[in-house]
């Protein structure tokens, strides 16, 4: 990179997060180094976040402090100033796209009626699935490489805001709470786990994302994904079975007593759920309704289960425990202060 046209945007709610910080203090060093001037860290770097006064202190100007609400929890930030490397990457009017497809899905979240209402029903399906169904997964599966890392983006809605064991009232959840989330795009999963879906022993709704039109001049080659796409919800649901898959082999020239033998190996259940959104288009504004809808869902499934959907002190635990190991693993000589797992590793990490 070249300093002199370098801009860094230090996104942290508190500007205090260990790792964030630690990049933001090498960034800080790497341009001092090339232009030996503190008043050019006022031209190169920008912030978002709650704490205003750090930001300052950092050598950010005013100006170039972007404030962020202390209510807005990371997962939920898209639509905030957090979202300013998505603005600077796609460009205003596009951001601008964004949030009106997300606010188009809250007014549907707000007024629909429950029976029409796309979040509230993945929501109630969630539950009914991991609570009546016997799953514990989801498999999320876009149909498009350009969403590939949407799987992952909903890893950390879901799971953070899901992966709750007590209630807002401080008791029990009695219920499964949320689901493992994971995926990727689906033409690669179909020749991974896909496999799994289909003849596994473990009951994993999917989500099947298409995209109805595409910006491809090849027709005949998007015609194909989608055709995937909508089989493999197809197989799910359908299946195959012990008769067919007999007939079919049979049919292939094989013999009644290789086609018993073979048949049951082809036997695919059936029978289980999933679900396929399509977008007419991936467009910002498509794009912000999928993920609001998912939001949303997500928001549903907290209200059933009388879960804060808004905290993650699961996640707050380690930050604060890799405060001390980081000090141990700087410091001199081998360590006791921990448990004889963790002082085994840091201690084998130092010799």
């Amino acid at each position: 990179l070249d300093p002199a046209t370098t801009l860094f945007v230090i996104a942290s709610k508190t500007f205090t997060t260990m790792e964030t910080m630690l990049n933001a203090q090498t960034a800080r060093c790497w341009l001092l180094d090339a232009c030996n001037d503190e008043k050019a860290l006022s031209k190169h770097f920008v912030a978002v976040s709650a704490n205003v006064e750090l930001a300052r202190d950092f050598g950010i100007d005013d100006d170039n402090i972007f404030p962020l609400w202390d209510w807005v929890g990371g997962r939920y930030s898209l639509w905030s100033a957090i979202g300013l490397p998505v603005a600077l990457g796609i460009g205003m009017d596009n951001f601008r796209a964004l949030l009106a497809g997300a606010h188009s899905m809250d007014e549907h979240f707000r007024n629909a009626p429950f029976k029409e209402n796309m979040p509230v029903l993945m929501g109630l399906l969630e539950c009914w699935t991991l609570n009546f169904c016997g799953a514990e997964a989801r498999a999320i599966l876009p149909y498009s490489q350009l969403l590939h890392l949407f799987p992952a983006f909903l890893q950390q809605l879901d799971m953070e805001s899901l992966g709750k064991s007590v209630t807002q009232n401080g008791s029990a959840v009695d219920t499964a709470s949320g689901a493992i989330v994971w995926g990727s795009a689906g033409t690669n999963g179909q020749h991974s786990f896909h496999q799994l879906l289909h003849q596994g022993t473990h009951l994993v709704p999917a989500d099947f994302i298409a995209i109805a039109t595409s910006d491809s001049p090849n027709l005949e080659q998007h015609q194909q994904l989608l055709a995937n796409c909508f089989a493999q919800s197809q197989a799910l649901m359908n299946g195959k079975t012990l008769d067919e898959a007999r007939a079919e082999l049979i049919q292939q020239g094989l013999s009644e007593e290789k086609a018993k033998t073979l048949a049951p190996h082809k036997v695919i259940p059936g029978n289980r759920p999933s679900n396929t959104l399509m977008l007419k288009a991936l467009t910002p504004q498509a794009l912000g309704s999928l993920i609001a809808c998912y939001e949303h869902k997500v928001y549903t499934q907290s209200v059933i289960l009388g879960i804060n959907a808004f905290d993650q002190w699961g996640v707050e635990l380690g930050k604060v425990l890799s405060t001390d190991i980081f000090a141990e693993l700087a410091g001199d000589g081998e360590t006791s202060k921990f448990d004889g797992a963790t002082n085994a590793l840091i201690n084998r990490c130092k010799r």
